[in-house]
């Protein structure tokens, strides 16, 4: 084969070639062009070989438009999707490599790669029961103490609101090592315990990620040892950010899961749930039997704020109004608005249907169908920005302000209590 042709740079028209024509057929465009200067040149040349040379421009510009895009552009400059697996593309050496068009962009490597961050610190967590059996989890480290996140189900029994240790803990490690395992804090409702062990050297640990980011439609993926089976690893997308307990039959103070259609089976409860950046974005707890492709997780941001109550108090400390609630929208204002004339005229609020009698909420003075506009000064349209607002303030008095029918303001304060654990 000829040598290819060195570009200057220099020329105007060479430019516009590089601008006009793709990398992969770029030189074929300068050696036509090097042909037409030489044609230019010689007028003696007949005008056959013109002719013949502009049926090879025609046919390089052909072979342009109808090659495909390379791997990050399309053929106008923007960003294109990458092949599918199964391609017959030959390899090159951008296949190696993560995706560069962007975070967030799903290549080849990128489930391997977030994995590959976060497998070291999950760990297998097996408890001994007196000798009748062990019981199976997973966990995480996430801190190179020793300090591990695991579900409170995995380690420890409740009974009237206080946790019993199920027996020993042992933890194993991805290199084998087993460790003892201590359990220093376990929550009952939010399913969130530490366990800490102790080791001569730095630990591997995984860091935490933002759950509030997350979309239904991302990629995430879920490790842990189910079966048994250490180092295993599943991928999904997430189905439902924000999937409510009631949802799922659990009654009491709200929670929340992340919904992925990871595969997780008995053992996985306590592994880590992660994004293509190698974060945690939640603690898997469960799957629905019988019920293929749907799993659930503990969002980390949640995890995060029961691990700031251990730190602070070494438990969590849940106020509690007596108030059963429902977010409002259009279409459910315009439902209850057909079903009773006088409900209020407003377009976002929490509805109170139901007040608990004797609750601090009943003797606040809440009324059944109340809609709350107001809580602590802020205006409020979700049970979330009421719970964020209330925090861990267990007595301190909060005023709230409740839109009734015909539209009636009334003011209200009430003194939340400590949540009984159930």
């Amino acid at each position: 084969m000829h040598p290819r042709p060195q570009l200057s740079g220099n020329s105007k028209t060479l430019r516009l070639i590089r601008a006009g024509f793709c990398h992969d057929c770029l030189y074929l465009s300068v050696c036509c062009f090097q042909m037409l200067r030489f044609l230019l040149k010689k007028p003696h040349r007949t005008a056959g070989a013109a002719v013949a040379l502009l049926s090879v421009i025609a046919a390089a510009g052909d072979f342009a438009s109808s090659s495909p895009p390379s791997d990050h552009t399309s053929g106008l400059g923007f960003p294109s999707q990458h092949q599918f697996v199964g391609s017959t593309a030959p390899p090159t050496d951008a296949d190696k490599d993560d995706c560069k068009c962007g975070k967030g962009c799903l290549s080849k490597n990128s489930i391997a790669n977030a994995a590959s961050v976060v497998s070291p610190a999950v760990v297998n967590i097996s408890i001994s029961q007196g000798g009748f059996g062990r019981g199976i989890g997973s966990g995480t480290i996430i801190d190179p103490d020793g300090t591990i996140l695991t579900c409170a189900h995995v380690v420890a029994d409740f009974h009237n609101g206080k946790a019993y240790n199920k027996g020993n803990v042992t933890v194993m490690l991805q290199d084998g090592r087993n460790f003892e395992g201590r359990v220093v804090n376990a929550d009952h409702h939010s399913d969130v315990a530490i366990v800490k062990i102790k080791s001569n050297t730095p630990l591997p640990s995984a860091r935490f990620g933002n759950s509030a980011t997350l979309r239904p439609g991302d990629w995430v993926v879920a490790l842990g040892c189910p079966l048994s089976l250490q180092n295993t690893i599943t991928a999904g997308i997430v189905s439902c950010v924000n999937r409510k307990g009631s949802d799922l039959g659990f009654e009491g103070v709200g929670r929340e899961f992340i919904q992925t259609d990871c595969a997780i089976n008995q053992g996985n409860s306590g592994g880590p749930l992660v994004n293509l950046d190698g974060e945690i974005v939640g603690m898997n707890v469960m799957k629905v039997m019988a019920a293929d492709g749907l799993s659930f997780a503990v969002p980390i941001d949640i995890v995060a704020k029961i691990m700031e109550h251990f730190r602070k108090r070494g438990k969590v400390m849940r106020p509690w109004l007596g108030l059963k609630m429902l977010d409002l929208n259009a279409m459910i204002i315009s439902q209850l608005k057909e079903r009773d004339q006088k409900f209020p005229d407003v377009d976002w609020g929490v509805l109170v249907p139901m007040v608990i009698p004797g609750s601090p909420g009943d003797r606040a003075g809440f009324r059944a169908n109340d809609v709350v506009v107001s809580f602590d000064g802020k205006p409020v349209e979700s049970i979330n920005e009421i719970v964020h607002i209330m925090g861990d303030r267990v007595g301190v008095p909060l005023r709230a302000v409740v839109v009734r029918r015909g539209n009636k303001y009334v003011n209200l304060t009430v003194v939340p209590e400590e949540a009984k654990s159930s």
